[in-house]
């Protein structure tokens, strides 16, 4: 039997699994009323941070999932996933738009990265 580890687990969902040396992190959000920039930045800190508690980092990041509450924004997620993203290390990368949890979120992400 292959084992799942799950981390940070509440009773919907976890906010790390991992399987078969992949890390699969649910979708993280920025701080609520926050500058879609200041969001992407918080949201950059919590991948790094989630990465390395499941012992990987942004340079094994396989897949990146964004949405946006409005596509408008599609320049100012970029202007801080540019810089964070590693030259080199650059994931596959859907970003759609969606409604989200909450008016106040304007950015979510979900990352799957290998060990």
């Amino acid at each position: 039997m292959t084992e799942i580890t799950r981390k940070h687990s509440n009773g919907r969902m976890s906010r790390i699994v991992v399987h078969q040396g992949t890390v699969y992190l649910c979708g993280q959000v920025g701080e609520r009323g926050a500058s879609v920039v200041e969001q992407t930045a918080g949201i950059m800190k919590k991948v790094e941070a989630l990465l390395a508690e499941a012992g990987s980092d942004k340079t094994k990041i396989l897949q990146a999932i964004v949405w946006l509450a409005s596509m408008e924004d599609f320049a100012e997620m970029n202007s801080v996933w540019d810089q964070w993203v590693v030259s080199g290390h650059e994931p596959a990368r859907a970003c759609g738009e969606a409604v989200l949890a909450s008016p106040d979120l304007k950015v979510e992400i979900t990352i799957t990265a290998a060990l």
